[in-house]
């Protein structure tokens, strides 16, 4: 996809981070928006400052977690715009801890934002993109998903699973449909709100996280010391602007895989060499 002016873009986890970025980019080049977040004073702050830019912009809160609600903003496109050419499933959370304690609500909870929202996407964009003539899909999926950092499961299974889900996608694309492309964004540490995405947990998740915490008599795994070390990688990430630029670049250039940290290649590269080597798994934290 070579040409963005006047084309029609979905962007959910639109209104700050990476999205409010990806949608900054595509308003400069012309394009029409359709942003979905959660929060709807910060998704209505991020529309504002796009239209005072000049950018035909349309906003609806929506969970992505509920089929429902990215069902309606799919058709927010068709009934606003009249067409939808690019889709970017980029809403998304972060919780862990030790595998086997967190808590059930938790793994729900994240599986549902990170990987359902992306499945719930997929099924309601492509059909629409497919009809308007065709266009790019962008997945977010993270670093942690071609490695697998300890302490990180629910995050790790998530992300690994939309890497997968994508590259077969690419390849069914290819034989389906060609004028539909599709990348999988796979971050390093960005300047976002990840670290803070438990402003955004169903009451449900809280409750049990305190219950188990309350139940343990301390927090486990030191959560405390493990969100410091996540703020600090945070704090010191690359700008969402420049991870905009990649995901503008590789539509233009059909290119599957963005990797936005180079120098993390190393982690898969040697994640796939211990495996094909018979080795055990190693320590794999990004920033490291």
């Amino acid at each position: 996809m070579d040409e963005f002016e006047g084309k029609v873009a979905v962007v959910t986890g639109g209104a700050s981070g990476i999205g409010a970025a990806m949608a900054a980019a595509f308003a400069a080049r012309g394009m029409k928006l359709v942003l979905a977040d959660i929060e709807p004073g910060p998704l209505e702050e991020t529309a504002h400052a796009l239209r005072g830019d000049g950018a035909d912009v349309f906003a609806v809160t929506a969970d992505v977690s509920r089929a429902a609600d990215v069902e309606r903003v799919g058709q927010a496109a068709i009934d606003t715009f009249g067409a939808l050419h690019v889709a970017c499933n980029n809403a998304g959370v972060g919780s862990g801890g030790a595998t086997w304690e967190v808590d059930l609500s938790t793994w729900e909870w994240v599986l549902g934002v990170n990987l359902m929202g992306v499945v719930h996407g997929l099924r309601s964009f492509t059909p629409r993109i497919i009809a308007s003539g065709g266009g790019h899909i962008v997945n977010t999926a993270s670093m942690a998903g071609l490695t697998s950092p300890a302490f990180m499961s629910p995050y790790n299974v998530s992300k690994h699973a939309v890497v997968t889900m994508s590259e077969s996608m690419y390849v069914e694309l290819e034989m389906l449909h060609p004028e539909v492309g599709i990348s999988v964004l796979c971050p390093g540490w960005v300047q976002t709100r990840i670290n803070e995405s438990d402003r955004n947990q169903p009451d449900e998740v809280a409750a049990a996280q305190a219950a188990a915490e309350a139940a343990d008599g301390d927090v486990p795994v030191d959560a405390a010391q493990l969100k410091a070390m996540i703020d600090g990688f945070v704090a010191e990430g690359i700008r969402p602007a420049v991870v905009a630029d990649m995901v503008v670049s590789a539509i233009e250039e059909r290119r599957f895989y963005i990797l936005t940290h180079p120098e993390w290649q190393t982690m898969v590269r040697d994640r796939v060499e211990r495996m094909l080597g018979g080795e055990n798994p190693t320590m794999a934290l990004p920033g490291n």
